[in-house]
């Protein structure tokens, strides 16, 4: 999965929301046929998702479409897979998440649904939601258990399934949920994982303290970020994407590094530091990184 900065939730028997999306910016649009859908519109949700998802494939292709189906304890879940995984569909975001073995029953539905489809086997992708007190303690197995598996995402909001889970008392600083965040973001790099995702910030007009929790979770090494509403898209793609003096400098610390290396040097002298190919692999994965963003 490419990288992601903003992932948009969008209810799926809201008709046009998606588009709205779009419009703002969002990298990638999640169609939620979850909790944010009453249980007697389920089945209408589901007819305009998929709608929707053929929508997007023919006029956004750029952008990335999720679905957020219902979870395996429900009498829905088979029924969201059958009318999403279809062409256009790049992914689920797995609701209540307890272990591997959620992972493993999504996946082995996913290949069902995919040949009824005649989609290549494997080509949807699953994102686990880490929002329950055994997800978190099974990260790690759940970042590996399925090589559908294209990141996991961490909940951090306040009142939700997982502060209850959990417990904690939410703040805007963030400090109670800092273990298992960075637990995630370890997880997901072990498991070759490299764009961890986290979510969500619910102050819907305070932008100031959504920028702080973005630029706090991106220090952390989040990529990108689950968002509720459209205004909360221009400033998290403005964090998560790559600071232009930082992809500049970068682009002239590799150019020093490759002068040095042409010249049988393993090392360089780069604006007063020395650098090696550590510091040059890092370098060249920002710049790769601000280049994908700035072609789509």
């Amino acid at each position: 999965m490419r990288p992601l900065r903003s992932l948009q939730f969008v209810p799926a028997h809201r008709e046009g929301w998606a588009q709205k999306a779009v419009r703002a910016g969002a990298d990638a649009v999640i169609l939620d046929l979850e909790d944010s859908v009453p249980e007697p519109s389920k089945a209408d949700a589901r007819a305009l998702a998929a709608a929707t998802i053929d929508t997007l494939r023919r006029e956004h292709p750029e952008v990335t479409v999720l679905v957020r189906p219902n979870p395996l304890d429900t009498d829905h879940f088979g029924k969201d897979l059958h009318a999403v995984v279809r062409a256009g569909l790049g992914g689920l975001l797995l609701p209540k998440i307890y272990g591997a073995r959620e992972v493993l029953d999504f996946a082995a539905l996913l290949e069902h649904f995919e040949i009824e489809a005649a989609l290549v086997r494997g080509s949807v992708e699953v994102i686990p939601t880490l929002e329950t007190a055994k997800s978190l303690v099974n990260c790690e197995a759940i970042a590996a258990a399925h090589p559908r598996v294209a990141s996991l995402m961490v909940a951090a909001a306040r009142d939700a399934d997982v502060s209850r889970e959990v417990g904690f008392e939410w703040t805007a600083e963030g400090l109670e949920t800092l273990h298992y965040r960075s637990k995630a973001v370890l997880a997901c790099r072990a498991a070759g994982l490299a764009h961890p995702i986290v979510g969500l910030w619910q102050e819907i007009s305070d932008l100031d303290g959504l920028r702080r929790f973005a630029e706090g979770n991106r220090r952390l090494g989040f990529t990108g970020q689950v968002l509720i509403h459209p205004s909360h898209i221009e400033t998290v793609n403005d964090v998560y994407a790559p600071d232009p003096k930082v992809v500049d400098r970068f682009r002239r610390m590799i150019e020093a590094f490759e002068q040095a290396q042409a010249q049988g040097q393993a090392a360089a002298l780069f604006e007063g530091e020395h650098v090696d190919i550590a510091h040059v692999k890092t370098a060249r994965g920002v710049v790769a990184l601000a280049e994908s963003i700035s072609s789509q």
